[in-house]
């Protein structure tokens, strides 16, 4: 393939599949701002390319994503926006809002209608936004070593930005992984029907890699069609509506913090080495 990329890997594993590979092992697959546009760009290109019938997302490295990357020096003019939330340098939470709405929110709603089948294929430990890359996915195979959990209560906030947590847990799960930041493992996150499969380690590439060919042999138009079907299906429930009522609270969750603490996160939830110095 022609494209390179920095933080990502882009690969054909086998007839009409397109693997997308997290590619900042050493970070454990943090998303700074790069990996997002850069995602953004190679879903972009395996919509533009008809041979490609079903994606894969997977993670290079122990984890899959240890969520985003909350060290990340990069300005959003570094990047070209693909959405209208444009107005990044306003003051209040108004700048604040506008940049996570277009790379936390908005990127994974794009994602997650991209007409082709996609499967993520986790292990290690996913946390807090790399929930949403997974989430976004049409189907999702777990290494039996795979664990789940999103801790940003402790920051004080709601949750993460794509907040799909009672869809894909269920009410009292969701709240419960929330409340504690706990995380939830492999077969638990199967037997709620958050996870399709899991599998031993070893055969997590193996795997994923025949689930997506046998579903790369069906016509794209009836592949698009019953996504479209089944996400509609879930926004005639209230989805969409949902998800932006929650990215409300979110930033109303960082303007108090703004206030109380000066940061917009709760200092008292980030691990010691992110904490403002004591003064």
């Amino acid at each position: 393939m022609s494209e390179q990329y920095e933080t990502i890997a882009v690969d054909r594993p086998a007839e009409g599949v397109f693997k997308i590979t997290l590619n900042r092992p050493e970070a454990r697959n943090a998303q700074n701002k790069a990996m997002t546009y850069e995602l953004n760009a190679a879903f972009d290109q395996a919509a533009g390319d008809p041979e490609a019938k079903v994606v894969i997302l997977a993670g290079e490295g122990p984890h899959f994503n240890s969520g985003h990357d909350l060290r990340d020096p990069a300005s959003m003019d570094e990047f070209t926006p693909v959405g209208t939330w444009r107005e990044f340098d306003q003051p209040g939470q108004e700048g604040p809002m506008a940049i996570e709405q277009e790379i936390y929110l908005g990127m994974c709603v794009r994602w997650r209608n991209f007409p082709k089948p996609t499967i993520a294929q986790v292990h290690g430990r996913t946390i807090a936004g790399g929930l949403m890359l997974m989430w976004v996915c049409d189907l999702i195979v777990a290494a039996d070593d795979a664990t789940f959990n999103d801790p940003t209560v402790a920051f004080g906030v709601n949750g993460v930005e794509y907040f799909a947590h009672p869809w894909e847990l269920g009410v009292r799960k969701a709240k419960e992984m929330l409340f504690t930041g706990d995380p939830v493992d492999a077969e638990t996150a199967r037997m709620l029907g958050m996870v399709n499969h899991v599998v031993p380690r070893t055969e997590l590439d193996s795997f994923t890699l025949a689930l997506a060919s046998r579903i790369a042999t069906k016509p794209s138009m009836g592949l698009k069609l019953a996504k479209m079907s089944v996400n509609q299906a879930l926004d005639a429930q209230g989805f969409n509506v949902a998800l932006n009522a929650a990215m409300s609270l979110q930033q109303l969750g960082h303007s108090n913090n703004q206030q109380v603490f000066g940061m917009p996160v709760d200092p008292t939830g980030l691990p010691e080495s992110l904490r403002p110095p004591k003064t």
